[in-house]
């Protein structure tokens, strides 16, 4: 085993919570400070370790997409600028739900629940409160606790933090990163939905393997690896023909230089690459290593399940088309509604960047509402006349063009005077249909 490998094995071994560093792991398993550095690096890569400021660097659970909407009261320290004062040891714990302590004991009491967040200023019994019922204390104001209170953190292993900032701007800091990271759950990536463990063929493997391994999967495409399991290739049925000699080795044959996406990539890039390829596979690699794959067949499969989910307004282009109507008529989607403040240049006017956005959304909502998902490639606007606060318009999207891969979408913005004041057209890759 390597240095490297064996350097990474000692921090997967470790508890999380558990304080890391360079030094000490060098210093620890007697290596340099080079191969603990790169070990430490790989392992946050995988989000097995995090670096914390005010802290250090700390291994941690790998997180599960399913919670990432759960911030870590670590995450509460980067977000509020603060410093912890107690239960340091804690600080890795997830953040279940925050409350501002405005009340009193008594009452506050009722509302205190282990793994919340009690935000309240230098009130040291409601401090005291909240840690014997297993809560975390956020202190404003950039007060700090007394010696007992820093004890009783340190004894539960919950953290006592501190911040210059009052309640209101505290919680209303911790809501918006927590609706940002359930923004980003709803980002599904090649890790979600890959097949682990898959069927693969090496470099050296002949064509009767291939078609032994056929006999057993009923697949016909693998990734080809060498001895190290780095993905060297790939082999399906049009790289052979029937005439060919059972004994002769998949690399002379296999297609080199295969496109491949990391656990990280988003399930929507790896289909426009696999549609633009024209690929029914693709290996996925951590680093060099195969670990996975996906096919077309799996990137069709999870758009029609988002499709089927219940959609969250959070986005800019979904806040502008909250203040529209929508309806269908024909084959033609129809929004309507008013030019808002949030649209509003400088001069007084919608600007062009707004428009913009509304064109292409309402464009892209209307493929959506007809299941179709899509990688924009090019969008054309043009703009007729000035719109002011509170204009009434209209845009009519119609679906002009359709291939099997490709599809075309004009929209017309048009003012209560029914004059053409806008117009756009984009065009666009269909992915998994």
């Amino acid at each position: 085993m390597s240095k490297h490998q064996k350097t990474v094995d000692y921090i997967l071994s470790l508890e999380p919570g558990h304080k890391i560093s360079v030094r000490s792991i060098a210093s620890d398993l007697g290596v340099s400070e080079g191969t603990a550095y790169k070990a430490i690096k790989e392992c946050d890569a995988k989000g097995l370790v995090s670096t914390i400021p005010r802290v250090g660097t700390i291994r941690v659970d790998k997180l599960q997409r399913k919670n990432e909407e759960s911030l870590t009261f670590a995450d509460v320290v980067n977000i509020v600028g603060g410093s912890i004062i107690g239960g340091r040891d804690g600080i890795h714990k997830s953040l279940r739900k925050f409350l501002i302590g405005a009340m009193t004991i008594d009452a506050m009491s009722r509302y205190i629940t282990p793994g919340c967040l009690l935000i309240v200023g230098n009130r040291e019994e409601a401090h005291e409160l909240a840690l014997n019922n297993e809560a975390a204390v956020l202190i404003t104001g950039g007060f700090h606790c007394n010696e007992k209170v820093k004890k009783l953190a340190d004894e539960k292993g919950l953290p006592v933090i501190s911040s210059k900032y009052d309640s209101f701007t505290i919680a209303t800091m911790i809501n918006k990163a927590m609706s940002e990271n359930m923004m980003k759950k709803d980002i599904i990536l090649v890790e979600d939905i890959m097949k682990k463990d898959p069927y693969y063929l090496k470099a050296d493997d002949t064509i009767m393997d291939w078609r032994e391994l056929v006999k057993k999967t009923n697949h016909i495409r693998y990734p080809v690896v060498d001895e190290n399991m780095k993905v060297v290739g790939m082999i399906t049925s049009k790289d052979l023909s029937m005439d060919l000699d059972g004994n002769e080795p998949i690399g002379k044959l296999m297609s080199k230089y295969p496109i491949t996406v990391n656990p990280r990539t988003t399930v929507a890039y790896a289909a426009y690459i696999m549609g633009l390829e024209g690929i029914e596979i693709c290996p996925v690699i951590d680093g060099k290593k195969l670990i996975g794959i996906i096919t077309r067949q799996d990137v069709t499969d999870t758009f029609q399940y988002m499709s089927r989910q219940p959609q969250r307004s959070g986005n800019l282009e979904e806040l502008i088309l909250a203040n529209f109507e929508y309806e269908v008529m024909g084959d033609k989607s129809i929004f309507s509604g008013n030019i808002i403040s949030e649209m509003i240049d400088s001069i007084g006017t919608a600007s062009w960047s707004s428009l913009n956005m509304l064109l292409s959304a309402v464009a892209v909502y209307a493929l959506k509402d007809r299941n179709i998902n899509i990688s924009v490639d090019n969008i054309s606007t043009y703009f007729m006349k000035p719109l002011q606060l509170d204009t009434k318009v209209m845009l009519e999207a119609d679906i002009i063009d359709m291939g099997r891969n490709y599809c075309k979408v004009e929209v017309n913005m048009i003012n209560a005077k029914k004059e053409l004041v806008g117009k756009s057209i984009l065009s666009a890759k269909m992915l998994g249909n």
